[in-house]
């Protein structure tokens, strides 16, 4: 254990978690509805973003993003129940093998240039095929697969977050504050691969992959 480490002054309960941030208020807990709102299912038709948090059998977590185009990310099936379809990826699948041991989800909706977001907790499930596989298409390639969700909570999130980020303020973007994303590869994860190679692959024909 480090000496920094041997300074830090933990919290180990909930009550002097408690003591420290204070209780929250009565509007913040009444939030959570069960079932989406026309609003919600508004949301969700706009955002073209997502973040799915899941966790294995024995609580080791992942967070996912999900991007695809306005309308095509999430689907409605009723008032309780959303899909998420999966696009080609680098199959992995992390969040999709938590799901099979661990069916709880966590989501977070964004809409590009607004600071609060649509938060969903609920069991997800995983469906290889359904009639509405049909509906989220895109360029005529239907998914191989979709995330199910079954809504235990919903509610619409404040956008402390993105103010004190200024995530939206593009004069704050550092684009070239770490090194290119062919440069990641090459130090991290593709060392033998020629950086020309790399910076062919993820150039401008990257894009024509993405289904």
């Amino acid at each position: 254990m480090t000496a920094e480490a041997h300074e830090q002054t933990e919290i180990t309960g909930e009550a002097e978690l408690r003591e420290l941030l204070g209780e929250p208020a009565r509007r913040a807990l009444d939030k959570e509805r069960s079932a989406l709102a026309d609003v919600d299912r508004e949301w969700l038709a706009a955002a073209p973003f997502c973040l799915v948090a899941t966790a294995d059998a024995n609580g080791a977590c992942d967070v996912s993003p999900k991007g695809d185009p306005a309308g095509k990310l999430a689907l409605v099936l009723d008032g309780t129940t959303i899909a998420i379809p999966d696009r080609p990826g680098n199959r992995r699948a992390d969040g999709y093998r938590n799901i099979l041991s661990n069916p709880h989800v966590g989501l977070i909706f964004l809409i590009p240039g607004r600071g609060d977001t649509l938060r969903i907790n609920g069991r997800a499930r995983l469906v290889k095929d359904a009639p509405f596989f049909d509906g989220l298409a895109v360029g005529g390639r239907r998914p191989k697969l979709a995330m199910v969700v079954d809504i235990d909570t919903v509610f619409h999130h404040c956008s402390k977050a993105f103010l004190r980020s200024e995530l939206w303020r593009p004069e704050t973007w550092g684009r070239d504050a770490v090194p290119s994303r062919p440069r990641i590869a090459k130090r991290l994860e593709s060392p033998d691969v020629p950086l020309e190679a790399l910076e062919e692959y993820y150039g401008p024909s990257y894009a024509d992959r993405l289904y």
